[in-house]
This record gives structure tokens, sequence and C-alpha cells, in this order.
């Protein structure tokens, strides 16, 4: 089995480290794929006249490991994915971390995390 190795979150100010395993990784990237998915239909459909749109569901994931990871977004308050921010709380028993993240940059950072592991 593969030892749990450190995800770096950057964060609109500052960055999150935290113990994070490559497979977590993989299923926060499907989460995230999934995401701007929902990102990308919002923001095709702007023309007034198609009538409502139907509103996507939000991505929530949940990650337990050292520490809880939490990321949401309600993709039908950005009007493209490269708008979008996401809300990442990181905590364990002794603190709590909530913020926003630029979308974009997670990306960055979980492409990077499972390119060096």
């Amino acid at each position: 089995m593969i030892s749990p190795t450190h995800l770096t979150l950057n964060l609109v100010e500052g960055s999150v480290s935290f113990s994070f395993s490559p497979q977590a990784a993989r299923e926060l990237k499907a989460a995230i794929d999934q995401l701007m998915q929902s990102l990308k239909a919002v923001a095709t459909k702007t023309t007034p006249s198609s009538g409502k749109v139907s509103p996507q569901r939000p991505m929530e994931y949940r990650y337990t490991g050292e520490v809880l990871l939490e990321i949401f977004c309600n993709p039908n308050i950005w009007p493209t994915p490269f708008a979008a921010k996401v809300l990442v709380t990181v905590r364990d028993t002794s603190i709590r971390l909530t913020t926003e993240a630029e979308l974009t940059r997670v990306i960055e950072d979980i492409t990077q995390y499972l390119e060096n592991n």
C-alpha cells in the first residue's frame, strides 16, 4: 500500500497542506470533472429564449483521513468554469479552516499531486 503524501491546495490567500492518498485524489478529480460538465452546461444555456435553465446539482466532495476535507461548489451561480470558486473546509479534532479557492487552481494542484504520486 502506498503511504499517503501531502496535497497542497493553493487558496485565494495562502495555502493548506495535509495528508492525502492518490486514490482520494483520483476520486476528487472525478468529482471535479463532473462539476466542470455542470459548469459548462450552465455556461452554454445563456439564451433567454430557451426558457428556464434546469439547475445543475452542486458538487459536495468529502474525504476522511487524518483530516476531514470537504469541497463544495454550486455550478448554477458561476457564469463560466474559469470564474468558479469552491468552498474548502479542512478540519480535524483541534482546528477547522473554511475558505474559498479558485476552481482552476484546485484542478492544477490535484493534477500536479497526481503527476508526483
